[in-house]
């Protein structure tokens, strides 16, 4: 009896957050760890059915670092990285489309399918949502070329919406393609923070290796619940915050500056990590705010 009414406890805490985030869209970025960690991938897409299932409008912008590294290995070409960018030639670009915006956005779908959830493909093969333009990247005063790299500067908000309003869970690759039809290769992170921008997002959620922010960075306890901007900046300059959580962080901030009002980091390899931050008080990672 005791365990039962624990539970019932925890559906009546999450009633208040199911009650206020109904009807709001919330994006995720899903890749690196999580999608080469099968187990955890199921949780999290599970706790996205469930998102979606109260209500809530989920939308997914994945990338495939793994899976993309995995098929360059087999065609015997090495991954070159600038920035966090991945160096995208013709040959690489083609590796990339097939498996990005091929196997594994079809893969995806399909689990939330046998879950009992609904979702689509939104991909070159069915509708493609995202456009843009080539990035140009600056490294010590001089121009670097990243090939077939870009970034996303506008999206068919119309044809997500609607997917959202009928209870279907859209799947972006992050790949878009300009005004002639050229493809391009979009890092992850950048393009579900212009999805959630340009949707107007109640929340940005990003899925991480690591349990949030922290005050020292080598310390999981040190766990940063709720973040400022401005203590996030600090934490920067302090060295707190450091290599690749750095353009992340300041990625957050950005975003929070174009209207979306909160951003979270979590560790998703945690089970069931997306409701844990979601619909209970305390929440497991950190939320950055205003």
């Amino acid at each position: 009896m005791d365990d039962a009414i624990q539970k019932a406890d925890t559906l009546i805490e999450a009633l208040s957050w199911i009650r206020q985030f109904r009807g709001r869209t919330t994006v995720i970025k899903l890749g690196g760890s999580v999608m080469a960690d099968e187990d955890a991938l199921r949780h999290v897409l599970l706790d996205i059915v469930f998102m979606e299932t109260v209500g809530m409008r989920p939308v997914i912008v994945h990338g495939a670092g793994p899976a993309i590294n995995a098929a360059m290995d087999e065609a015997g070409i090495a991954p070159n990285f600038v920035q966090g960018r991945r160096v995208t030639d013709q040959a690489t670009l083609r590796i990339v489309q097939d498996v990005l915006a091929g196997s594994v956005n079809r893969q995806l779908a399909e689990l939330i399918e046998d879950m009992g959830g609904r979702a689509m493909t939104l991909n070159f093969d069915s509708t493609s949502v995202l456009f843009g333009e080539p990035l140009e990247l600056v490294l010590d005063g001089e121009n670097v070329d990243l090939g077939f790299v870009g970034q996303v500067t506008r999206i068919d908000q119309a044809v997500i919406d609607n997917l959202c309003y009928a209870g279907t869970v859209p799947i972006i690759p992050s790949m878009c393609t300009d005004e002639q039809g050229q493809v391009y290769n979009v890092n992850a992170d950048s393009a579900a923070t212009m999805v959630a921008r340009l949707l107007g997002a109640e929340k940005l959620i990003f899925l991480s290796d690591v349990n949030g922010v922290r005050e020292d960075k080598d310390d999981p306890s040190t766990l940063i619940a709720s973040l400022s901007a401005e203590r996030a900046h600090q934490l920067i300059a302090a060295g707190a915050i450091d290599a690749g959580m750095i353009p992340k962080v300041e990625a957050c901030i950005e975003t929070l500056d174009r209207g979306v009002r909160k951003v979270h980091i979590i560790d998703g390899r945690i089970r069931h990590s997306l409701l844990l931050e979601i619909y209970t008080s305390q929440g497991i990672g950190t939320q950055i705010i205003k």
